[in-house]
């Protein structure tokens, strides 16, 4: 008896799945120009991001001595597998420019059509006109302090946040030494002798690894914040039996007068950082003691505060020993650099596999949370308000092409 085709005469017939074709690897050719901001003593990729990079098929192109903040040689680059050139014209010609700053306004005139800009946005110091040059030039702009991991979580700014904070805390160490002039105090406790007293404002990430190398080294430690949910999460990460207070002035005053070291953590949000310690609470504080104010980046949380440089660091004010130098994390420029490597040098090698920064943006949410120009357009409904530019939402962007 001959087979009847069930599905022939149901009129079925099976259809091939439609399957996306894997995009072929794309070779980059990675440009590092040097960093020429106030300051900025770190690079984006390091020589053993540079080796694993070339090793993947990659072309990188470097600056001569673009690497010296940090303590690489171009040697040491140039063993690696990069081009070391001597003019910041050829390094812009790549098709990849990789920056820890953004882009000055020469260097923005260095920009081509086309090509992808990955750096950090600094917005408190960015204008229309910045903005309107990477619409003009059809720049794909990634900002690294946005990008995102599987978590949810923002990696760079956390690492540079616990670097600031580990680091806070050494340097008010310094300050309190005789090596420095200070009062020749010992941060942390030895048995039969006070701890000294540490107060932190500030309980985000800063404030959590300043408190954390506090505890390590035996000092009493206290904790304002604003926000009771983060000191929640301060006792939950840290396991340890901190003192902590929201900020009230009454309590942090009494805090201040017997604090040897009070670290300024705050977080800014979208503006400035709020001014929590007056000059009157500096005023009753002990003499000799030390303010580290992290949070100056974004204006500061002490009346009393100045901006310093790392070449004069420190102002005495009130017989109190300031120290309000702007990215901390430079300060430590090679583990800082080694800490962002970890993550541009993933990024761009994710981006050859896929077939270019196009391929991979249709793939990874944490890349497409960075970018905030694509094909003349503002992407970032922040900037688009900030600046009043046309938003177009990068996903359904994504989506069409």
């Amino acid at each position: 008896m001959k087979k009847e085709n069930v599905y022939g005469s149901l009129g079925i017939l099976p259809k091939e799945e439609m399957i996306e074709a894997k995009q072929n690897f794309q070779k980059l050719t990675i440009g590092l120009p040097k960093e020429t901001s106030f300051q900025e003593n770190r690079i984006s990729l390091s020589p053993d991001s540079v080796s694993l990079l070339t090793h993947n098929g990659h072309k990188i192109i470097i600056e001569n001595n673009a690497g010296e903040g940090a303590n690489f040689s171009d040697k040491e680059y140039s063993d690696a597998g990069a081009e070391i050139v001597f003019s910041k014209e050829e390094i812009y010609e790549s098709d990849v420019i990789v920056k820890i700053e953004p882009p000055t306004k020469q260097e923005l005139k260095l920009l081509k059509k086309g090509q992808q800009l990955i750096s950090a946005i600094q917005l408190q110091t960015r204008d229309k006109d910045y903005f309107n040059e990477l619409i003009k030039k059809d720049i794909t702009s990634v900002a690294i302090e946005h990008i995102m991991d599987k978590e949810g979580k923002l990696p760079i700014l956390r690492s540079m946040g616990e670097i600031a904070g580990n680091t806070s805390i050494l340097i008010a160490s310094e300050y309190l030494s005789n090596v420095n002039s200070g009062k020749g105090l010992m941060l942390g406790g030895i048995a039969g002798l006070s701890p000294t007293d540490v107060v932190i404002i500030g309980s985000g990430t800063v404030g959590e690894y300043a408190c954390r190398t506090s505890l390590g080294l035996g000092c009493n430690v206290k904790v304002f914040d604003s926000s009771l949910s983060r000191l929640r999460r301060l006792h939950q990460h840290t396991q340890r039996n901190v003192s902590t207070s929201l900020i009230q002035p009454k309590s942090l005053r009494k805090a201040l007068k017997r604090a040897d070291v009070v670290i300024g953590a705050l977080r800014s949000g979208d503006g400035r950082t709020p001014c929590v310690v007056s000059e009157t609470m500096v005023k009753d504080m002990k003499e000799g003691s030390v303010i580290v104010d992290v949070s100056i980046d974004h204006g500061g949380c002490f009346e009393t505060s100045e901006v310093t440089t790392h070449k004069k660091p420190i102002f005495n004010k009130h017989g109190i020993v300031h120290y309000c130098v702007p990215n901390i994390a430079s300060r430590v420029a090679r583990t800082s650099s080694f800490a962002i490597c970890n993550v541009i040098s993933q990024v761009l090698l994710k981006m050859g596999e896929e077939g270019g920064i196009k391929n991979f943006m249709k793939k990874d949410e944490g890349i497409r949370n960075g970018v905030y120009t694509f094909k003349g357009m503002m992407t970032n409904k922040t900037l688009s308000k900030m600046f009043d530019f046309p938003y177009k939402d990068l996903d359904l962007i994504i989506t069409a092409i």
